[in-house]
């Protein structure tokens, strides 16, 4: 059983140890190499700006923090690198970086979190990162509003220590959601810091400080405490459930780890004990329905919760969620009253105290270990009212009813594998493929209508405003769907109507249709101001000829006519400047 910390330990104090570091030669690292996709395919070769120092640092990471754990003096915490000290989100991360469960946690665990961002430190890279972050997927774009904390906690006896164990966190701060790769980068990381401490940590924060940014599109080694990784990041253009797996080379002599994803977690091993009910929970979070997940360690915690994220894909989840929650979240209060409805949440939760905290939460998943010949007793959705403790039975607790009918079909080629002992990546597979088409042909048809709201590209004139797109129409939309709706796409019967129209009441329509919305509405001012600077173009095009030809034209017209062009392009946001710099054609 682990050692928790307990009132009188961890109070609030918070104990930053000194910040000496020394410089470390480095030189003997090879420098990132950087290889780029074609243009148009997320992988412009567009040169990143002036870098000032931990710059490209602070495109991967905001900060590296350490979090000790002892009895007598609380928990300490060293934050690096040193620009990052007056980090004001400590106190949250010390709480955050701590197994706070009955399961015992002895040797390395791994886990992730996330929390509201509490401070804003602005880097110079801001626009860069900003135009790169326009060619990611909307799953794996930079999070504004939270930041994600990637834990590596080792916990060993050492007797010498008046707790009786040596408990230490290395935690890795940033706003990018690419929980695999930084998993990967700990797993390099952490046991060479805990083996050889403070050298070893500003090493690698000036290891970091050499990549290149983490552009989309982009294949790229990464050097690291001597090991290179070798990744690519996804964009926007892929199509969806493929990969672009990233090939070693003859080249690639140095290149000790190569990653096939970024960000995405296995997840069959993360449903396995409730697979029964995956339709059942992707309809939950597809509803933005309040969920918790209850698992005996933050490191199932945290999976499973990225794995009901995930399950949507490409669509994004726009509510909040919580990988792992603990009672002294800053929002413990908030998500845990009683007095109004739940809020759109998903919270990954640990300590038993929950159980009865959350009773009241009308969806409730608890996952732990069962054994091969106890899966045919978790089929039904149990009743909300059996869950008393967090050691109750693994199972689905909720009175939910589905729209959809249940898929036997996914059921049964799951099962077979089990049976059958199908490794469990092909497992991850077929799953991960089976929510990809669910989610594609419930969206169809609602990209089939969105794009219906937009202006014919005729009705674009130069000298008028940009025509307005058409408004969302909920019974027109229901309409549609007689004739073009997810049957055309899915095979699973029920109550389809019933289910988008609690879709588009929920916080992730309001999401999608805003992505959307303020997509087409940027395609229609390009437009527009495509064919005013056209027109411009051409009027300029035919002054300048008559100039050549000594025709009569008003002095200082074509002069007047470029700066109005160059009026209209400053104007403009930058992603849209680019189409107005294009050669002028007659």
């Amino acid at each position: 059983m682990a050692l928790q910390p307990g009132p009188e330990e961890l109070g609030e104090q918070v104990v930053e140890e000194p910040e000496d570091m020394e410089d470390q030669d480095a030189s003997s690292i090879s420098p990132a190499e950087e290889i780029t996709l074609p243009v148009g395919q997320g992988g412009e070769d567009e040169s990143e700006p002036l870098l000032l120092p931990w710059d490209r640092f602070s495109a991967w990471l905001h900060c590296i923090c350490v979090v000790g754990f002892d009895l007598e003096l609380g928990q300490a915490v060293e934050v690096r690198p040193q620009q990052s000290k007056d980090y004001r989100d400590k106190t949250s991360i010390c709480y955050l970086s701590f197994p706070d469960s009955n399961s015992g946690c002895l040797g390395d665990t791994q886990f992730c979190f996330r929390f509201r961002q509490g401070s804003n430190r602005k880097s110079s890279l801001g626009c860069f990162l900003e135009t790169a972050d326009r060619d990611a997927p909307v799953s794996l774009k930079r999070d504004q509003g939270h930041y994600y904390g990637y834990v590596y906690f080792r916990q060993v006896r050492d007797k010498s220590l008046k707790r009786g164990y040596f408990q230490k966190s290395l935690v890795l701060i940033s706003r990018l959601p690419y929980v695999t790769f930084f998993h990967s980068l700990l797993k390099i990381l952490a046991p060479e810091y805990f083996d050889k401490l403070e050298p070893c940590l500003e090493a690698a924060c000036n290891d970091i400080d050499r990549w290149p940014t983490p552009h989309p599109g982009r294949v790229l080694s990464l050097p690291i405490m001597g090991v290179v990784i070798k990744v690519r990041i996804p964009t926007c253009y892929d199509k969806p459930g493929t990969s672009q797996l990233v090939q070693s080379t003859q080249t690639d002599s140095q290149v000790s780890i190569v990653l096939p994803t970024i960000h995405e977690v296995d997840l069959f091993r993360c449903f396995h004990p409730v697979f029964f009910h995956i339709q059942m929970l992707w309809e939950l979070v597809l509803l933005g329905e309040p969920l918790v997940v209850m698992a005996p360690s933050p490191a199932e915690s945290s999976d499973t919760v990225l794995a009901l994220i995930s399950c949507l894909s490409p669509l994004r989840y726009c509510s909040d969620f919580r990988p792992y929650f603990t009672i002294h979240d800053s929002e413990f209060k908030e998500y845990t009253t009683r007095t109004q409805a739940p809020p759109s949440v998903i919270l990954g939760v640990t300590n038993p105290f929950f159980a009865k905290t959350l009773q009241h939460w009308p969806h409730i998943v608890r996952i732990g270990d069962m054994k091969q010949e106890e899966m045919a007793k978790q089929m039904k959705v149990r009743k909300l009212k059996n869950l008393k403790t967090l050691d109750c039975k693994t199972g689905v607790y909720s009175a939910f009813k589905p729209f959809l009918n249940k898929d036997e079909d996914i059921l049964k080629q799951l099962q077979k594998g089990v049976q059958q002992k199908r490794p469990s990546a092909a497992q991850n597979a077929i799953l991960r493929r089976y929510f990809l088409e669910l989610t594609q042909s419930f969206i169809i048809p609602l990209e089939r209508y969105v794009a219906s709201l937009m202006p014919l590209q005729k009705s674009i004139t130069p000298w008028k405003s940009p025509p307005q797109l058409r408004p969302f129409l909920q019974d027109e939309f229901m309409k549609t769907l007689e004739k073009a709706g997810p049957q055309l796409t899915s095979r699973l019967k029920g109550d389809w109507i019933g289910l988008y129209r609690q879709f588009l009441r929920c916080p992730n329509f309001d999401g999608w249709f805003r992505n959307r919305k303020r997509e087409m509405s940027q395609k229609l001012d390009a437009l527009h101001l495509e064919a005013l600077c056209e027109e411009v173009r051409g009027k300029k095009h035919r002054y300048t000829q008559a100039e050549k030809n000594h025709l009569p034209v008003r002095p200082g017209t074509v002069s007047k006519l470029q700066a109005h062009i160059e009026a209209i392009i400053l104007g403009l946001p930058e992603d849209l400047q680019g189409i107005l710099h294009r050669p002028s054609t007659p």
